[in-house]
């Protein structure tokens, strides 16, 4: 143990308030990124003044499989209303704020390092419990009040960037959802002379295929005649490297091996249906995650963007996990738009998406700086401080 080094147990109280009189409705779970979310459980039915009130400042943990994932989920109210969380979870604050602040106590549950060694302390059950005694006795180096005020200050500088810039893509996603159903759902795409093609009395032909008009030109078709659906691959066999492994949540790691290497659209098989991506990089996916080869380069943003318009998870075709089959993908009907619609779309969104991509390398550099700025915490000049 390093001389400056304290155990939590030295700062924090657990905290046992439930919800007895029943006035607080707000029921959240916290998930291994560490943010408070709303619960997915069923509770229909359940004793509901079980469950254990948190208030601004105060903070929740699930201690019951992080040897499972690897990850203690633990989150901190910053909520000026009060919640509610399972009776399973501890729910603990600091005792003496003027000694340890909570926003630098949370910084700290961050870590990287500190994840690996709750793992490193659960306990031999199938999920990896953590025991509350030995969260207690895990160590941290407290700096002075002024210092973690410092270094808090630091990291909501680079944390209010990063949720910034992610506001702007949203709203880059937004334009370019916008202006896909301004022209392939509305049919106001720009005609010859520039304007909206539908409403300065663009020639409409009906579809039988699909119950209403469409411009002229334009054809019924399916999935399959825009793209191939191929299965993604096991990565078990791969080193760690610098090629982003996608499964259905997303980024799953980094692996020495390439998959596919050019523009594609990622469609979960499996779980997180809606997650649809595109990608215009190297890339390895799992088999939980369709890749996808484009029969047209055109094809790209509109079938994206027709796909991301969809709600997969009303057309799950599995049972307990959420599916998705290759025959179901391949035979989704759809417009195919005239060819020249098709380019002026692709180069208006490769535009947004350019943007987009800036965007998120800056925010890559903000990670970086704020993984930079967790591991300096244990590098801060402690102050030896008695409870």
């Amino acid at each position: 143990m390093k001389s400056s080094y304290k155990p939590l147990s030295d700062y924090i109280r657990e905290v046992k308030v439930k919800n007895v009189d029943l006035k607080t409705t707000n029921l959240l779970g916290i998930n291994i990124d560490k943010y408070f979310m709303p619960s997915v459980a069923n509770v229909i039915g359940t004793d509901m003044s079980n469950y254990k009130i948190v208030k601004k400042n105060q903070f929740a943990c699930n201690r019951m499989h992080v040897g499972r994932d690897k990850r203690l989920p633990i989150s901190m109210s910053k909520s000026d209303e009060d919640f509610i969380v399972s009776p399973a979870y501890d729910v603990f604050e600091i005792i003496d704020t003027t000694l340890l602040l909570p926003e630098y106590l949370m910084m700290w549950f961050t870590r990287k390092k500190f994840d690996r060694n709750t793992w490193f302390y659960t306990d031999a059950d199938v999920r990896g419990g953590l025991a509350w005694k030995a969260f207690c006795e895990m160590e941290l180096p407290i700096p002075s009040i002024e210092k973690q005020r410092e270094i808090v200050n630091e990291y909501n500088v680079i944390h209010n960037r990063i949720a910034l810039n992610n506001q702007l893509i949203a709203k880059l996603e937004e334009t370019a959802q916008a202006i896909y159903k301004q022209w392939f759902v509305d049919f106001e795409f720009p005609d010859e002379n520039g304007k909206p093609y539908k409403s300065n009395g663009g020639e409409m032909v009906f579809c039988e295929e699909l119950d209403k008009e469409i411009p002229v030109g334009w054809e019924y078709g399916r999935l399959s005649e825009l793209i191939e659906v191929k299965y993604g691959k096991d990565y078990k066999h791969l080193e760690v490297g610098d090629i982003p492994l996608y499964g259905s949540g997303g980024i799953m790691s980094y692996v020495n091996k390439v998959l596919y290497d050019k523009p594609t659209i990622l469609i979960p098989r499996k779980g997180s249906l809606n997650n649809i991506i595109y990608l215009n990089k190297p890339f390895w996916s799992v088999d939980t995650m369709f890749y996808s080869i484009l029969k047209n380069n055109f094809n790209r943003y509109y079938v994206y963007h027709f796909l991301i318009a969809i709600d997969f998870y009303s057309l799950n075709v599995g049972s307990a996990v959420p599916s998705m089959t290759t025959e179901y993908l391949n035979s989704m009907s759809l417009l195919k738009p005239a060819i020249s619609v098709l380019g002026n779309f692709d180069k208006i969104i490769n535009d947004l998406l350019n943007h987009k991509e800036i965007q998120n390398k800056e925010i890559q550099k903000l990670e970086d700086l704020k993984e930079l700025l967790l591991a300096r915490m244990t590098k801060v000049e402690a102050k030896a401080q008695a409870v």
